[in-house]
């Protein structure tokens, strides 16, 4: 793998066995990301992105194919061993935010710090809140949080390990219109800030278009690999 890559994946494929009989939703996916990039996949419902992205993150197994994250090939790692890749890093934010309930937004947090088992640090998730404009909401639990203060909480979560690359699933998918615009500029933002690789799946193709690169599913095929020029 190149040096400057941070994801490669070569002939990706994916079949889960049903009553039916065999379901390919991947189907011989191959690209790479260089570290610091951006890049959006995008395609229909069923289009098989949720799966791509589950796959380049570890956290699941490819069927045919390999996947080489943060210069480790982690199709033949444990998976204890993939999740030490990804505490080490990957950042992840979804749709569906995700937060322990039992949890202040600052104990949410610390947790992927507390997994990967380094020093507490209050002072450096209290900075990320207050990034993202939660300084004074550290002490609320997600109940009391509406939607799109729940999701900067799972932001602020994802970058706490300082990761290096930071996998988003529909991020802004359960967020109205001007919530999800100011969510992307935090996204983008602090991708910029600490020069994380990020890689959106993503319906929206306005956000997507804030990316350098969106690559296109159907069927589980990519049907376009284009630069956006940014």
């Amino acid at each position: 793998m190149s040096v400057q890559s941070i994801l490669k994946v070569q002939r990706l494929t994916k079949t889960y066995a049903t009553a039916a009989g065999p379901l390919t939703v991947l189907q011989e996916v191959a690209f790479e990301i260089p570290a610091g990039g951006t890049c959006a996949i995008v395609g229909p419902s069923g289009s098989g992105k949720t799966t791509l992205l589950g796959l380049c993150a570890g956290l699941d197994q490819p069927s045919t194919g390999t996947v080489e994250l943060a210069g480790r090939e982690i199709g033949g790692l444990t998976e204890d061993e993939r999740a030490l890749v990804r505490n080490e890093s990957v950042g992840f934010v979804f749709q569906n935010f995700q937060l322990i309930p039992t949890l202040t937004a600052l104990e949410n947090v610390l947790v992927p710090l507390e997994l990967r088992g380094n020093g507490v640090k209050e002072s450096d998730a209290a900075e990320l809140l207050a990034r993202v404009g939660l300084g004074g909401r550290l002490d609320h639990y997600p109940m009391q949080l509406s939607g799109g203060e729940q999701q900067r909480v799972a932001l602020a979560r994802a970058f706490i390990n300082r990761p290096r690359i930071l996998f988003c699933d529909e991020p802004t998918g359960n967020l109205d219109g001007d919530t999800a615009h100011a969510m992307a500029d935090l996204i983008f933002g602090l991708n910029r800030e600490r020069g994380t690789t990020l890689v959106l799946v993503t319906h929206d193709l306005e956000l997507a278009r804030r990316t350098q690169r969106v690559i296109r599913l159907r069927s589980g095929a990519v049907i376009s690999d284009e630069a956006t020029g940014i």
